[in-house]
């Protein structure tokens, strides 16, 4: 199960060459052919994965070491450049592979779109499914300019597909008028904050099965610039942190994550790929069980 390592030349800290026994596999989604402003979130996977050389094995928030996690650094899926829609096949039927193998998938953006596959996998696993979306921008447009696949379209392809209530919002600050609207009739819909809201709503949930999505520009961009669309008026990295600390000690059951949206390229000082690799190591110690 050991994909392209040609766009990362290393793997996530501390992971196993062992895919058999591996609970996790972090994957990289290096696609970017659809963003409506700038590119180059096809790199964000190499770069958050040698970001994490920097890390601590030990988290001091949860109290873990990765050293304790057996998990599977796959490497980059193979995409064909240019080719969104059999890109969104390659990224499903390996997913669909994990889910058969009864792996945790943690996927790497890429753009938002690499989502849209990866839900439609999670679903047909999990038909109670409850989707976390945690992002500056609504991804409710049915189409970009007439294009449906866009980034700007994979959480409303989701509300058709699993149904708008079972989709939580937080943290969007940036949409038209027409997906505000669509958010406050159809989603359990949290702008402009993160933690608070995230508190209040996890409750109700359960312990139905979740998945959840980050895209890195819901924060601010003093502490994320690199990112495609970056939006200013986000949250921290602290309350981001928190965010994924108040899902990991929730009782719902995290099923797979992702982390989407690092352009490095606009990030000189290397600081969102930084905090992408912390969350990484963050959501593997509290959402995988």
């Amino acid at each position: 199960m050991k994909l392209d390592q040609a766009y990362s030349g290393n793997v996530f800290i501390c992971s196993s060459d062992d895919y058999e026994n591996a609970k996790a596999v972090i994957y990289g989604m290096p696609m970017d052919y659809t963003v409506s402003f700038r590119p180059g979130s096809r790199f964000g996977p190499a770069h958050i994965r040698q970001a994490s050389v920097g890390l601590e094995e030990y988290s001091p928030y949860l109290d873990k070491s990765i050293l304790d996690l057996k998990y599977f650094d796959a490497g980059d899926l193979l995409l064909p450049f240019g080719n969104a829609g059999r890109s969104l096949e390659v990224i499903g039927e390996y997913v669909g592979k994990l889910l058969g193998d009864d792996k945790f998938p943690i996927g790497l953006g890429g753009e938002h779109l690499v989502t849209w596959p990866v839900i439609q996998q999670m679903y047909a696993k999990y038909p109670d499914l409850i989707l976390i979306h945690i992002d500056a921008h609504a991804d409710l447009r049915e189409q970009y300019e007439g294009e449906p696949l866009s980034h700007s379209t994979p959480v409303r392809k989701a509300a058709g597909l699993m149904g708008g209530k079972n989709i939580y919002q937080f943290g969007i600050r940036s949409g038209s008028r027409e997906e505000f609207q669509y958010a406050r009739e159809n989603i359990n819909f949290y702008p402009f904050d993160v933690a608070a809201p995230l508190r209040e709503a996890l409750p109700q949930m359960g312990n139905r099965p979740v998945y959840v999505t980050i895209d890195i520009d819901v924060l601010d961009p003093s502490a994320a610039p690199g990112t495609g669309t970056a939006e200013a008026g986000g949250i921290t990295s602290k309350e981001l942190l928190e965010a994924v600390h108040l899902i990991a000690n929730s009782e719902v059951n995290v099923v797979g994550c992702d982390l989407v949206e690092v352009a490095p390229v606009y990030d000189h000082s290397e600081q969102t790929q930084i905090v992408a690799a912390k969350l990484i190591r963050e959501m593997l110690l509290g959402f995988v069980k």
